[in-house]
């Protein structure tokens, strides 16, 4: 099958540091080329990859001084693709709603994976005028918010199997990874281990527009408790996830899936988590980890963490979230799309 990929230009595919969407095109990238699928990449000119590439930026527009117009970048791109349509049986985007008006006169089906939150008032308008296109979700939970879109199937991420190592025995320290910022609630974290008198590191990016969060938890930072390893890459991030007991999970936003459970339990490492978004289906209670609804119960939780069987992580990841499984998925829905155009024909 002739696929088109249509990857985010603000980090490269795969990303340098943290980026889950674009890490996500990656593996599915890469899974479909070596399920010898003819794959082309549209994507920032600093990608790896196995595909065909067709750069759309000269670089990741985050590591980009020169760039002022972040919108104007992906027109470029969406207009390349555009020209080249007839080329593909099926062309997936990553870019949300942004190449609908595109989309819509296209003869090659179109489908999008929707990565964010969907909970917000300002989407409603765009949908409901665009309400023909297919649409990918990540979790249930994140469907729910706009549950009447064209929804083509969910399909949870997946990792490649061989990224990260198991390993069964570890410290007793906590483990926080992703970004500094309001909804992902590294204060929280900081309360748990302090509480629990556990070491907790914390390896982590600051996005400009989370500064104001950053400066005002910054002094937690400080604690002796407290690690602060900053932003991590892939090559970092497997022996990172294996050193704790747990990872602390503990969001206050609808995470549409979250990347990040699935690679502790790649590990092997079990995940304490709010019960909020995407959390009660990846998870699940007891068996792959805890999921709680207050800072006092997690620190509960962390006094059961021995009854979890750390082999049983792994193998759950390896049952439900593998980049395979999540590559099989998605071929059957452009198939059912391709199947669909042929038949109206």
């Amino acid at each position: 099958m002739r696929i088109a990929q249509l990857a985010p230009l603000y980090e490269s595919v795969p990303p340098s540091g943290y980026g889950g969407t674009e890490r996500v095109i990656s593996y599915l990238t890469e899974e479909l080329v070596r399920q010898r699928h003819e794959v082309t990449l549209f994507a920032s000119a600093d990608s790896q990859t196995r595909a065909t590439l067709v750069p759309c930026a000269p670089r990741s527009l985050r590591l980009d001084p020169d760039c002022k117009d972040s919108l104007a970048p992906h027109l470029v791109q969406i207009e390349r693709v555009a020209q080249r349509e007839t080329e593909f049986d099926v062309i997936h985007s990553h870019l949300d709603h942004l190449p609908y008006s595109v989309a819509r006169r296209s003869p090659t089906p179109w489908v999008t994976t929707l990565h964010g939150r969907l909970d917000l008032e300002h989407l409603v308008p765009i949908y409901r005028e665009f309400e023909e296109q297919h649409v990918v979700g990540i979790s249930r939970s994140q469907r729910s918010q706009l549950p009447w879109l064209r929804w083509a199937d969910t399909v949870y991420h997946g990792l490649p199997p061989d990224l990260y190592s198991f390993r069964a025995r570890t410290p007793d320290d906590l483990l926080f990874l992703g970004r500094i910022s309001p909804e992902k609630r590294v204060d929280r974290a900081i309360e748990i281990a302090i509480r629990s008198g556990r070491r907790l590191r914390i390896a982590a990016k600051v996005d400009p527009a989370d500064r104001e969060y950053y400066c005002g938890i910054k002094h937690l930072l400080d604690h002796p408790l407290v690690e602060f390893v900053g932003e991590i890459g892939d090559r970092e991030k497997g022996d990172f996830l294996s050193s704790g007991a747990a990872l602390l999970f503990p969001i206050d936003w609808p995470e549409p899936f979250g990347m990040v459970m699935i690679e502790a339990l790649a590990c092997g490492t079990p995940v304490v988590a709010w019960r909020c978004g995407s959390v009660e289906e990846v998870l699940t209670d007891g068996v792959t980890g805890f999921i709680c609804n207050g800072v006092a119960e997690a620190v509960t939780t962390l006094e059961r963490l021995d009854r979890i069987d750390r082999q049983r992580c792994r193998l759950e990841f390896e049952r439900r979230f593998t980049v395979e499984r999540m590559a099989s998925r998605y071929v059957s829905i452009y198939q059912r799309l391709v199947d669909q155009i042929q038949a109206a024909a």
